[in-house]
């Protein structure tokens, strides 16, 4: 009698197999999920520590922003600060060639009554040279009675009185003639100076609004950087970081420039938002030269001239250096807080 063998069935099967597969990749996995979790948490680690820098550079963005805002609002008032001088300037050049265009009208109206009484002049001397003047003998004998003499006598007189006349205006008309050139050479000299004034002030002008442009250009920049490191989105905040150390480099070498006209004694951008590089005269509060130093601070640090204009760059330079102190006089200069002292 044989005896019937029975077949397992599909389900005990399958789950036999299951675990089997299961345990098989259970054991060969193990290692490598450890692997894998350490590069995972390496990366997380990178991730963090590139959070925080980006974070940092949103905070100095924000930091360079805020300074930047400053040096902002110094260069404005000082462009109209020095737009107010300009104007004062300019109404003191038109004043002076007023003043010299009636000098001149008036110059021309003395020199033709000069050449007017020169003419008389002549005239009188040519009579008096053609009939040779009458005496009195010749007077009396020819008169034909005393009332003819009276009135030939009082011709006469007339006569003498009106060349003095011609010849006291001949002498008067060339005495202001000479005058007048006096004036007209004044006003000449005045027009000169007053237009060198408003040309220097143009060209500090056009310098201080230049480092106005580009002090304006940087905040722009650093706002949007700033935006940009606060965004959600890495790329945006690593161009962000890349942004800042391009803005410290500029500003570093911006407060290490030399500037046209140097070197200076104190930095380039304190003496651009000053005088724009120009030995400017006194403007409404007194400050003068390059380093626009009050008188009263000119004469304390020993300055020569009653106004720092009046010195040479030399002796301005020296002083400038002396009053800055290496940075501790920097109060002396409301521009100081272009480079950070305030």
């Amino acid at each position: 009698m044989h005896r019937l063998r029975t077949k397992p069935s599909f389900p005990i099967i399958a789950l036999a197999l299951v675990a089997a597969i299961a345990a098989a990749w259970a054991i060969a996995a193990s290692p490598a999920g450890g692997q894998d979790a350490g590069v995972l948490q390496n990366r997380i680690d990178r991730l963090g520590g590139r959070e925080q820098r980006l974070s940092g550079a949103a905070a100095r963005l924000g930091r360079l922003e805020r300074a930047t805002g400053r040096a902002v609002a110094i260069l404005e008032r000082r462009v109209a600060a020095v737009r107010q001088d300009l104007s004062e300037a300019e109404a003191v050049l038109a004043q002076t060639l007023t003043r010299r265009q009636a000098a001149q009208r008036r110059t021309l109206r003395l020199r033709k009554r000069l050449k007017q009484s020169r003419a008389q002049l002549s005239e009188l001397l040519r009579a008096r040279y053609a009939s040779a003047p009458p005496d009195v003998v010749t007077v009396v004998l020819s008169a034909d009675g005393f009332a003819q003499l009276l009135e030939t006598v009082e011709f006469l007189k007339r006569i003498q009185l009106q060349n003095e006349r011609i010849l006291g205006t001949v002498r008067s008309a060339r005495t202001e003639a000479i005058a007048q050139r006096r004036v007209l050479a004044t006003l000449a000299r005045q027009r000169r100076a007053a237009t060198e004034v408003v040309r220097r002030r143009h060209a500090a002008l056009a310098t201080i609004a230049a480092g106005l442009q580009a002090r304006r250009a940087a905040l722009a920049r650093a706002r949007a950087a700033r935006l940009a490191a606060l965004s959600s989105s890495a790329s945006k905040r690593r161009r962000a970081q890349r942004e800042l150390s391009k803005l410290l480099a500029e500003r570093s070498r911006d407060i290490n420039q030399v500037g046209p006209g140097g070197p200076w004694a104190i930095p380039w951008p304190i003496v651009q938002c000053e005088s724009g590089g120009q030995n400017l005269p006194p403007n409404s509060a007194g400050a003068s030269g390059y380093y626009q130093f009050l008188p009263s601070t000119w004469k304390g640090v020993g300055g020569s001239t009653p106004q720092a204009y009046q010195a040479s760059k030399a002796e301005q330079d020296r002083l400038a250096r002396k009053l800055w102190n290496g940075g501790r006089g920097a109060g002396n200069w409301v521009c100081a807080g272009l480079v950070g002292i305030d």
